[in-house]
């Protein structure tokens, strides 16, 4: 197994150097190299070999010799590719016998750099030749550019073609990204380099293809404001509901709808989700309406019971007329049946919360006027009969004891003003003055 490895080691040199003999003469003309001597001259195959190399780069170190057919090579070359092609272009020349090539790649730290000295002088000297002309591009290109800035910092066009001023900044930003990319292929165009274009687009499109990947959700909070700042389905000081959070809206950036809960505390709204969600506005319409329920004994005169309690509501000075107050029965229980009561109010100048209190209070102060008892909770209890003590059977004396309620005495209709609904609007635009300019407007157009 030694052996064999040993000769696979020796062998595996001669079979790359075999598999890269072609590649190294990829390219290269191929046939006989005539002579203009006759066929046998050793000093007509020296020159003609001679005069070969002096026309190539990389062969001013070779020498030539040539005896009865055979050719000789000595010297060096800057690398081993031109001195595989030596022994290829040797054996073309007419009448070579055999090509022995002695020429070995050179050490010498001077003639190797010499080539990169020259190719590097040659390409400053090509890039001063180019310098005028690249001057000529960057300058127009910067030209464009300040145009398009120029241009995107008016107010009046876009102002008057967008909703709101985020919107408008979105058509500045358009427009700066088409004069830069007018200005690139105008500046390619002079440099005669266009073909560039389509590698730098397509570079651009994949990095924008990644960075959206990995912002994905702040990508999809921007295009969510720009629908919100475009529908706007809420004004500042609106109060709304979005995902079970209820509160006045502060205002509506980039990234998140801001709310003023009724303690006082912030929330902040993802607008991908207040997009996608039930959102329900209590401020669009000013005629709000309010509903509780009490309940009545089975026995209750329902009729007496629903006029009275449709008069109080009528009566109270903060119900509207139209839509009209509304009673009836909702639900029937085990010892109760329902009475659901409504009433609308105009919650700009009334809080809804208590105008309800309030109406809870005087309905059930004229029920108890009126006799209409809300019953108490009942329970009943059986015994076995032959284990029912005679003294812990129900009697008279021992039924629960209904308290009346009509010794309370009624007070007048309180106040019911918002004045806590107009707080927290002044707290809301407060901060609306203290903070940025948001995306919403008061005069804006509403969906």
């Amino acid at each position: 197994m030694r052996f064999l490895a040993v000769v696979l080691c020796l062998l595996l040199p001669l079979t790359v150097h075999a598999q890269t003999q072609p590649q190294a003469n990829a390219g290269q003309p191929t046939g006989t190299i005539n002579v203009d001597e006759p066929i046998g001259e050793d000093q007509a195959i020296t020159r003609r070999i001679r005069e070969i190399l002096a026309e190539l780069d990389g062969y001013d170190k070779v020498n030539v010799a040539v005896s009865s057919g055979i050719v000789t090579l000595t010297g060096t070359t800057l690398d081993s590719k031109k001195t595989q092609q030596l022994t290829e272009l040797a054996g073309r020349i007419q009448g070579v016998v055999a090509v022995e090539n002695n020429v070995t790649e050179t050490t010498d730290v001077g003639e190797r750099l010499n080539p990169v000295v020259d190719r590097f002088k040659s390409r400053v000297m090509q890039a001063l030749s180019f310098l005028p002309l690249l001057l000529i591009a960057l300058a127009v290109f910067a030209l464009i550019i300040a145009l398009g800035f120029f241009v995107a910092r008016w107010r009046r066009p876009w102002n008057r073609l967008a909703p709101n001023g985020f919107i408008a900044d979105i058509y500045r930003q358009i427009i700066r990204v088409v004069f830069v990319i007018a200005a690139l292929v105008v500046a390619l165009d002079i440099l005669g380099a266009t073909a560039l274009l389509s590698g730098i687009l397509g570079a651009a499109g994949i990095v924008g293809l990644a960075i959206g990947f990995a912002v994905r959700d702040t990508v999809e909070n921007f295009i969510a404001s720009i629908m919100l700042s475009v529908r706007q389905p809420f004004r500042p000081n609106d109060t709304v509901e979005i995902e079970g959070d209820t509160g006045k809206v502060i205002r509506l950036t980039s990234r998140a709808t801001i709310l003023l809960s009724f303690d006082g505390n912030h929330i902040r709204i993802p607008n991908a989700t207040v997009f996608k969600s039930r959102i329900v506005n209590f401020s669009r319409n000013p005629e709000r309406r309010f509903t509780f329920e009490l309940g009545m004994g089975p026995d209750t005169d329902f009729d007496a019971a629903a006029t009275l309690a449709l008069q109080i509501l009528r009566d109270l000075p903060f119900t509207l007329e139209t839509p009209e107050p509304g009673v009836w029965i909702e639900t029937i229980g085990d010892s109760t049946v329902s009475l659901q009561m409504a009433a609308w109010i105009n919650q700009e100048g009334t809080s809804i919360g208590l105008a309800r209190s309030e109406a809870i209070r005087l309905v059930m102060s004229a029920f108890d006027k009126a006799g209409h008892r809300m019953p108490e909770p009942t329970y009943r209890i059986i015994y076995p009969p032959q284990t029912t003590p005679q003294d812990t059977r129900p009697d008279a004396e021992t039924q629960p004891h209904k308290v009346s309620l009509s010794t309370r005495a009624a007070k007048p209709v309180q106040d019911v003003k918002a004045t806590a609904d107009k707080a927290l609007e002044e707290f809301v635009d407060q901060e609306r003055a203290e903070t940025e300019r948001d995306l919403l407007s008061r005069n804006g157009t509403v969906e």
